[in-house]
C-alpha cells in the first residue's frame, strides 16, 4: 500500500481520551507542532506555524497512551497520515489531518522519563529463559537443558 507515513514531534494538546469499543481500546488526541526559525532582523529564535494533528491510537497503545499522557508534554508520533476533507449542509466545508498512530514516546531531548514495561496476561505463563553470559562468551554459559552450546565460529577481520 502506498501510505504516508509521517514522524512529528510537538506537544501534546489535548487530554486524550480513552474509549472501549467493540474493536478493542482507543484513544484520541490533538498534538501541537510548531515550527521554529531564525529571524535575522532579531537575531534571536521566533514560533512560526502551528499544525494540530489528531492522533489516534488503537488497542495497548491507547490503554498506554491514555495512562502516560498529559496535557504540555513534549512527544513524538509516529503514524500514518490522512488529511480528510468534509462539507455540511449550510456550513462551510472543512480539512483534519489525522494521524493513526504506530508509536508514541516522550521527547527525551527536553526531558526525562521512566519507562514502566506493560503487564499482559499472556505474559505471565512465559517460561524464564537463562540469560547468556555475555562478559566470558557463549562458550561458558549453559543453555536451558544443561548442555553446554557450541561454539560459533568467528568472522574473520578484514583490514
Amino acid at each position: 500500500m502506498n501510505e504516508t507515513m509521517v514522524c512529528v514531534v510537538g506537544n501534546v494538546a489535548t487530554r486524550p481520551a480513552y474509549r472501549e469499543t467493540a474493536s478493542g481500546p482507543a484513544a484520541r488526541f490533538r498534538i501541537a507542532v510548531t515550527s521554529r526559525y531564525w529571524d535575522r532582523g532579531k537575531s534571536s529564535w521566533a514560533d512560526g506555524h502551528t499544525n494540530f494533528f489528531t492522533v489516534w491510537a488503537n488497542r495497548q497503545l491507547a490503554t498506554n497512551a491514555a495512562a502516560s499522557l498529559s496535557v504540555g508534554e513534549p512527544v513524538i508520533v509516529q503514524g500514518r497520515l490522512k488529511v480528510r476533507t468534509e462539507t455540511r449542509e449550510g456550513q462551510q466545508g472543512w480539512m483534519s489531518a489525522d494521524i493513526d498512530a504506530v508509536s508514541i514516546g516522550h521527547d527525551l531531548a527536553r526531558g526525562t522519563a521512566a519507562f514502566r514495561r506493560a503487564q499482559r496476561p499472556e505474559q505471565a505463563s512465559v517460561p524464564e529463559r537463562p540469560e547468556p553470559d555475555w562478559e566470558n562468551g557463549p562458550e561458558n554459559s549453559a543453555t536451558a537443558d544443561g548442555a553446554a552450546p557450541q561454539r560459533q565460529p568467528e568472522p574473520a577481520a578484514v583490514t
